[in-house]
């Protein structure tokens, strides 16, 4: 299922209901169609300034990544043209000695959160309705399971990957 990140609203320009008691619905037609016009692209407009908002900001960061690269190529080349191979002897065991390599790139963690994600998402979200609140039926219930977690839960597809891998270590296990 996709997931619509921009709609541009009104959709049906020309649905209407005339209201009763007009002379010519012609013009009464095309003056609605004509407002939806203005308001679709003013919609559009604002789409198309958050689009190049956030195309402006990919190019700036793009561009702050090119130009540390450029400068940490600029550094090599200066230090590799200071190197003078017949001064400096290597001997043989040094050639092949290795250090272990450590990485100084920072793994990036937690993608998925409020604050990443995009304002057309945000404003989407935001409109959306809260859901019911069951959670005040969870006394009342037996098995100790929260109201809520009928109507929704977040967590569903993690909890029945989680069983399915409890599941597959114990079956390994009793293989053993």
């Amino acid at each position: 299922m996709p997931l619509v990140k921009r709609n541009i609203d009104p959709r049906y320009l020309c649905h209407t209901v005339l209201p009763r008691g007009i002379k010519n619905e012609l013009e009464c037609v095309t003056n609605v169609s004509l407002a939806n016009i203005i308001r679709q692209l003013s919609s559009l407009s604002k789409y198309a300034e958050d689009i190049f908002g956030e195309l402006f900001n990919e190019a700036h960061s793009f561009s702050f990544r090119v130009n540390s690269l450029q400068e940490r190529v600029d550094r090599l080349s200066i230090s590799v043209t200071q190197l003078d191979p017949k001064e400096e002897e290597l001997s043989l065991q040094d050639i092949t000695m290795r250090k272990a390599f450590k990485s100084s790139t920072v793994q990036d963690q937690q993608l998925f959160v409020r604050r990443t994600l995009p304002v057309p998402l945000q404003e989407t979200y935001d409109i959306c309705e809260q859901p019911p609140p069951l959670n005040i039926l969870t006394p009342y219930r037996d098995d100790g399971k929260e109201g809520l977690k009928f109507y929704t839960n977040p967590s569903y597809f993690f909890d029945l990957w989680k069983e399915k891998m409890l599941q597959d270590t114990e079956d390994k296990r009793k293989e053993k």
